[in-house]
């Protein structure tokens, strides 16, 4: 039998611990496999060839499923909601229609919960190859679009694509994107808003241990809804070459 896990709040169900699974089901066809080996077989030789044909299918369906479930939740966030899905509308679009499709299928799962039968149902098997290809389109675009922001700003570079997509997916809240500042500065662990106007940088904070340094900005920045670049490149282009000139 599956397991199967809720998926944030939106309780579309999705398998868990498929690994054991797995396990089973490669230990049962070498079981198998070894019973057709033997000489005393011939009576079940049948039986026991349908039965290893039918796992080995289960599991290439599985595998398939797998590699599906895992690309769905890694785009799922970025997709359904959030900064990245407005400034890539087209590629949201097409996310949607995928959301649907796995939603059914893995709800139809959840009702079946049988492995073997599971696998087995024509509409998953038909299905999973073509999510599969659409999903790994949304992944290849969002690549390019994680590129595009590196060349626009090259400290993106210092930090994995998970921790980027954070960081854009918040871009339109300066304050939710604080923690982040340390990631790709050296000397900038804060960005300091006016209190009046939370869109307004007015200075930053360097902090090491119990030591803190506050640097005034001369020009107050704006942070616009454009995304975190715009704070980063603001940071970087007007207060580190104050900081290093003090170092100096």
């Amino acid at each position: 039998m599956f397991d199967f896990d809720t998926w944030k709040s939106r309780k579309v169900p999705v398998l868990k611990g498929f690994g054991q699974v797995i396990e089973d089901l490669e230990d049962t066809q070498l079981a198998l496999q070894t019973m057709l080996s033997m000489r005393h077989v011939t009576p079940f030789k049948e039986e026991v060839t349908f039965k290893l044909a039918q796992l080995s299918d289960t599991a290439d369906t599985l595998e398939r499923w797998v590699k599906v479930q895992m690309l769905w939740m890694s785009l799922e966030s970025v997709f359904t909601g959030g900064d990245i899905a407005k400034q890539m509308p087209l590629e949201a679009k097409k996310f949607a229609k995928i959301d649907k499709d796995f939603v059914k299928i893995m709800e139809k799962a959840a009702e079946t919960a049988g492995v073997v039968n599971s696998c087995a149902n024509e509409l998953l098997r038909n299905t999973l190859p073509i999510l599969y290809n659409e999903l790994e389109k949304c992944q290849k675009s969002l690549e390019g679009y994680l590129e595009q922001k590196r060349n626009k700003f090259p400290r993106f570079y210092f930090v994995s694509n998970p921790v980027l997509l954070q960081i854009l997916s918040q871009g339109s809240d300066p304050q939710a994107i604080q923690v982040y500042y340390e990631k790709i500065f050296d000397s900038v662990n804060r960005a300091v808003h006016d209190k009046k106007d939370m869109s307004n940088i007015v200075r930053i904070k360097t902090m090491k241990g119990a030591d803190e340094e506050v640097i005034d900005l001369t020009e107050v920045q704006y942070a616009d809804d454009t995304f975190a670049v715009v704070i980063f490149a603001s940071v970087l282009e007007l207060c580190l070459p104050l900081r290093l000139w003090r170092e100096v």
